[in-house]
């Protein structure tokens, strides 16, 4: 069976996921791997949660969640506090450090923005962020119905 041809939609995202990976991997000093960057930035973004929601939001599995999560702790990114009576249930969060980490991190994001702007005019820029938007929303939705 052959495969259709990718549309030049699925090029465009599969080339940008690519640049933006290739910046990101040369702003990594800690050795922090792509899976705990997300775990991360997922922190900063959304506020400190539950590993189990942080696992589901990520799409990772628990166990792999979990490692990760031990990994960030070791390296004092993340700390991890008991929430409610079960002490098996854990709040995770960003500690400075980690903090600290995500705004050496955010400098390279800043600079990828500002090439961005300068190719982009004001009203393209509103656009693109609204797609963006809207594309990791529909993503991440259809992600958490699976």
């Amino acid at each position: 069976m052959e495969r259709n041809q990718p549309s030049e939609l699925e090029n465009a995202l599969s080339y940008l996921q690519c640049v933006l990976i290739a910046r990101r991997t040369r702003i990594n000093p800690e050795q922090v791997t792509w899976a705990q960057y997300d775990v991360l930035e997922f922190l900063r973004i959304q506020g400190p949660m539950m590993p189990s929601v942080l696992s589901k939001s990520l799409g990772m599995s628990r166990s792999s969640t979990s490692k990760n999560l031990r990994i960030l702790k070791d390296k004092q990114l993340i700390n991890q506090t008991q929430c409610g009576k079960d002490k098996r249930e854990q709040l995770t969060a960003l500690t400075e450090k980690g903090k600290t980490f995500l705004a050496s991190a955010a400098k390279s994001r800043h600079e990828s923005a500002t090439i961005a702007a300068s190719v982009l005019t004001p009203g393209e820029q509103c656009i693109f962020t609204e797609i963006c938007q809207k594309i990791a929303s529909a993503l991440n939705e259809d992600h958490m119905k699976k």
